[in-house]
């Protein structure tokens, strides 16, 4: 085959190394943005921060405070581009990395402890099976009993339950210990159900109750009746017939009652009275405040500290110098001028995003949920003049303060549905109503959905009936036999 040499022209779209680092920074949350921050202040000569009469610490000083800093913030000496031939833009072709020096990773140990965060000194949250196997060392347990219960308490959930049954723990132990017997499993598994909390490490929900009330004072009044009830009756229970219960049981409508309230004392999941879940902290991009009859949008100054290039190793730059030291100072000075920019950027567009969505949500600010108006990314795209893919990275993990609370940008964004005079009403107001309505029914005449459809449509909202059941189904909202209260 023939070598030949042919030219071809052609027109393909390449982000710049600037655009790249402005998309990272827009879609960062504010946690990875300080790291991301600080990861360039220890790797960029050029870049500190800008020094300033200390962070307002009340609210109103904030929102006085300017939103975006300002280009005299930035600037360094005024002279320098005519002193130095820096580059205003680096080849389309090539990336940060391949141009200046690596980010150094930042450890948050090497910190000075006087500055680190309490969330990172907090102690670790305390699990179920800590709280089993601390009991475990506290218990006289043979060698081999000690490897049964750690294989039962590994297998145990986070609400208390085994998740794996006594033949499936011995065929796992079988292995390693000799001459295993199934009925050692199951007496030690007797032993771990006796463990605080009670009910641990049982199979199902009936088991559980019978443990809690086995472990009841024997002179407990209605506790021979409530075992007898959950051991065999449990299903009847949950399908709340009580004409089949007070016949299998022999008992009145009172005594029923009363043996009914005290399975209603027992915890159904024993592990959720040990087992914290970690908590998670929100740090807001956007607070909003109303002053007078107007909303007023400012951002949090304490994400996003001011950067500016540092005056004194910008002017160590000499024009015309090839040695390495000049070049690397030219590298960071390039470096940190576009990072300042992009990050500028970044707090504009997020800014400019937040200002929209709340002049879109006064109703919502003003008087709740029930308020909240239908939108959707491409509203806010079309009103800022940008791509409903910025929108969508701007509104990611970004938090706004409200005096309602704080919520993310996306919780703002929901479909609608029509109504009878010709508007519009959200999914997040239809089921804030929604909630409204069943949290005053009648425990003992719940609502149908049938029913709660028609109440709305009394308000002029037009839903279907599976929309309610999908709504209520989303809110984790049991249907209306489920909800009745008999007892």
């Amino acid at each position: 085959m023939k070598q030949t040499l042919q030219l071809r022209l052609g027109q393909q779209l390449t982000m710049t190394p600037q655009l790249q680092q402005a998309i990272k920074l827009l879609q960062l949350s504010s946690l990875d943005l300080q790291q991301e921050i600080q990861q360039a202040l220890d790797s960029n000569m050029m870049l500190e921060v800008a020094e300033d009469d200390g962070i307002p610490g009340e609210f109103q000083d904030a929102v006085e405070a300017p939103a975006v800093a300002s280009e005299s913030d930035f600037k360094e000496l005024s002279n320098l581009d005519a002193q130095t031939d820096i580059p205003q833009e680096l080849p389309v072709d090539t990336s940060w990395e391949e141009v200046y020096d690596s980010l150094q990773s930042y450890s948050a140990g090497s910190a000075d402890s006087d500055n680190d965060d309490f969330i990172f000194q907090r102690a670790p949250a305390q699990t179920l099976q800590d709280y089993l196997r601390w009991q475990m060392e506290l218990t006289p347990f043979s060698e081999q009993d000690y490897a049964i219960a750690t294989a039962i308490i590994d297998a145990i959930d986070d609400d208390g339950y085994l998740t794996a049954s006594v033949e499936d723990i011995h065929q796992g132990l079988a292995s390693q210990i000799k001459d295993l017997e199934i009925e050692e499993v199951t007496a030690v598994l007797h032993r771990i159900q006796n463990f605080d909390p009670p009910g641990v490490a049982a199979p199902d929900l009936a088991t559980c109750l019978a443990i809690q009330l086995n472990q009841l004072p024997e002179d407990t009044p209605w506790r021979k009746e409530a075992l007898t009830l959950v051991t065999r009756h449990l299903e009847v229970l949950a399908k709340r017939d009580l004409a089949k219960l007070r016949r299998l049981l022999e008992l009145s409508d009172e005594d029923l009652n009363r043996v009914v309230a005290l399975i209603r004392t027992l915890e159904p999941k024993p592990g959720r009275k040990i087992s914290t879940p970690e908590s998670q902290y929100v740090i807001p991009d956007v607070f909003v405040v109303k002053q007078g009859n107007d909303w007023v949008v400012a951002l949090n100054p304490e994400i996003s500290p001011k950067l500016r290039v540092n005056p004194f190793y910008s002017s160590m730059i000499k024009r015309a110098d090839n040695s390495a030291d000049n070049i690397t100072m030219k590298n960071h000075l390039q470096e940190a001028r576009w990072f300042i920019k992009s990050l500028q950027s970044r707090n504009e567009t997020l800014l400019k995003v937040a200002r929209c969505i709340v002049e879109r949500q006064k109703d919502f600010l003003e008087y709740g949920e029930t308020a909240m108006k239908p939108l959707v990314l491409r509203d806010i795209a079309e009103e800022v003049g940008m791509h409903e893919s910025t929108i969508s990275r701007v509104t990611t993990q970004k938090y706004i303060h409200t005096p309602n609370g704080v919520y993310e940008f996306k919780y703002f964004f929901s479909s609608h549905v029509s109504t009878n005079g010709g508007g519009e009403c959200s999914a997040t107001a239809i089921k804030a109503y929604l909630k409204e309505i069943i949290e005053s029914e009648d425990p003992q005449k719940p609502l149908s959905d049938h029913t709660i459809a028609a109440m709305l449509k009394g308000r002029g909202i037009n839903v279907a009936r599976r929309t309610i059941a999908k709504y209520r189904e989303a809110m984790a909202i049991p249907p209306s036999n489920e909800r009745k209260r008999v007892f």
